[in-house]
């Protein structure tokens, strides 16, 4: 069993910043493909970013690429997604997720994630 706790959500102007931090506890952390992904009121929840179990390998979706940073500390349990130039459009709900047992580097598809966070609420204002 994985517990991910997400946190550093909160409200923003348009062009400003905001670091999200996702800590984990549980099964081995550095087993895990983690992944940010974010679901916008009345629409699907999106991926944003990956990051593979050694750190060295990320993917973004296009919408955040040179905007949004993912990155991982295995000593500490913890992935973070550092987030510039934000946009009333990045407005979301975003999720931390955890992929044990899939081959891929890093995992984009939402049903390879087998632990969620709860959520933290990101408001963007114009």
């Amino acid at each position: 069993q994985v517990q991910l706790v997400e946190s550093g959500g909160g409200l923003v102007q348009a062009g400003g910043s905001l670091r999200l931090s996702c800590a984990a506890s549980g099964r081995t952390f550095g087993s895990a493909a983690m992944g940010w992904f974010r679901q916008a009121p009345g629409k699907e929840r999106e991926f944003v970013a990956g990051i593979s179990r050694s750190g060295y390998t990320t993917k973004y979706a296009d919408s955040v690429k040179d905007r949004f940073t993912i990155s991982r500390d295995n000593a500490k349990n913890a992935v973070t997604l550092q987030m510039n130039s934000l946009k009333p459009e990045d407005m979301a709900v975003y999720y931390c997720a955890a992929s044990f047992g899939v081959a891929a580097m890093v995992v984009v598809g939402e049903r390879d994630y087998n632990y969620w966070g709860q959520g933290t609420q990101v408001t963007v204002s114009s």
